[in-house]
């Protein structure tokens, strides 16, 4: 009889919510084009409208500041692609982007991407050993170049998917407004995927210009998300087509997927103020536990217990050394323990992460990372599981690393 599984992989995705679920089934027994006039169309718009305004106040943003999109990959690509050529049509000079060396690759690819075949140049701004993108590296990255006037936007994430750092977005806001050297406000675009659900979320208040959120993140389908944009936003049309959206994303808007993502969104926005300091303790007693029992094991990222200010409470990240972190994986997922090396996205890639190679670790220690990312159905016992599994197959994992070396 096989074991039961404990899945510790929410920052890839989590279960979807039993009300989000519901809503979706309820929506998809409908029928309408929120885009036709008749009256089934009018009354699938009236709905959708009612999830728009659902979420932007979940969200502190306004319902005209909301749209719809297949998830965050979508509106980091339409935010980033949007902001670099509007801005760089209005002013030719501007061609630079000013991007946080700890992105997802969805904002990662789209810069490279930018700078091979639109004339884009690129600053990284680089995090400190603790995962976090500071105010003085940002300004020092607006200084670069010819100073922030040749700047078309900057890119910086709210909290990292795969250590957990909260960055600190209002300030980094406040020197983009101002920015020494003059040129005039710059926006700013922050994935923030990992966000909301998990820290306080304030669009209105962050300042920021565009940002991205995504369902499946938050207890709701794969397959939609949003792009939060002010009005004033300068984005140029990257989706064409019927103009929904704003102009900013044509196409049929998916009901069925917007009602299981406004319920899903709302709960886990009401939830987050207790559910922190729950996961918090959920991620403590698995830092502490590895960290008893794999003494060498280096805990990456800022962390120190309960604290939910610098580090999302749902991540723990570790590094172990003289191992390879899928080889780990694979032997955990054999015992019942499913979690990851880093993003979802680069899964199965043999290399070392971007990110932790960013933070000032070297390749060997990059290697040995693990990732263990906690959600609205974790419990103590998913934590007990992973601990009870861990010393074997760490020594597992250093036996066969140690093969390899010696062979």
């Amino acid at each position: 009889m096989n074991p039961p599984r404990v899945y510790l992989d929410h920052a890839a995705t989590t279960a979807v919510r039993p009300a989000s679920l519901e809503a979706m089934t309820a929506e998809l027994s409908l029928l309408g084009n929120a885009s036709s006039l008749h009256g089934s169309g009018r009354e699938a718009r009236r709905r959708l409208e009612e999830r728009r305004e659902q979420v932007a106040e979940a969200l502190a943003a306004r319902p005209s500041e909301v749209v719809i999109t297949s998830g965050g990959t979508e509106a980091d690509n339409l935010a980033m692609l949007g902001l670099f050529r509007a801005r760089r049509a209005a002013d030719p000079a501007r061609r630079r982007l000013v991007v946080a060396a700890i992105e997802h690759p969805a904002v990662l690819d789209v810069a490279t991407t930018l700078g091979a075949r639109e004339d884009a140049l690129i600053t990284w701004v680089q995090p400190d050993h603790e995962g976090i993108v500071t105010v003085e590296a940002f300004e020092a990255a607006l200084a670069e170049g010819d100073g922030p006037r040749d700047v078309a936007l900057a890119a910086c994430m709210w909290v990292n998917n795969e250590v957990g750092t909260v960055q600190p977005i209002e300030q980094i806001v406040a020197v983009l407004r101002e920015p020494a050297g003059g040129g005039g406000p710059i926006p700013l675009h922050v994935d923030a995927v990992q966000a909301v659900g998990k820290v306080p979320f304030d669009f209105g208040a962050s300042g920021a210009t565009t940002a991205a959120v995504s369902g499946h993140k938050l207890g709701g389908p794969t397959g939609v998300g949003l792009l939060l944009a002010r009005r004033d936003a300068p984005l140029e049309t990257v989706s064409l087509g019927g103009g929904q959206e704003r102009g900013i994303r044509s196409g049929t808007l998916a009901g069925g997927l917007v009602a299981g993502l406004s319920v899903a969104l709302c709960e886990a926005v009401a939830e987050q103020p207790t559910e922190a300091p729950r996961l918090a303790a959920l991620r403590d007693a698995i830092i502490t536990g590895a960290r008893e029992l794999v003494p060498d094991a280096i805990v990456t990222g800022a962390w120190s217990p309960g604290d939910v200010t610098r580090r999302s409470p749902a991540n723990a990240h570790l590094l172990i050394p003289e191992c390879e972190g899928d080889s780990l994986l694979f032997l955990l997922d054999a015992a019942g323990v499913e979690c990851s090396t880093g993003s979802a996205c680069h899964a199965g890639v043999p290399q070392p992460s971007d990110v932790v190679l960013a933070m000032g670790y070297t390749e060997a220690q990059a290697r040995g990372a693990l990732r263990l990312s906690l959600g609205h159905t974790s419990t103590e016992s998913d934590v007990e599981a992973f601990l009870a599994a861990l010393p074997q197959a760490v020594e597992r994992a250093r036996r066969a690393y140690r093969a390899g070396k010696a062979s």
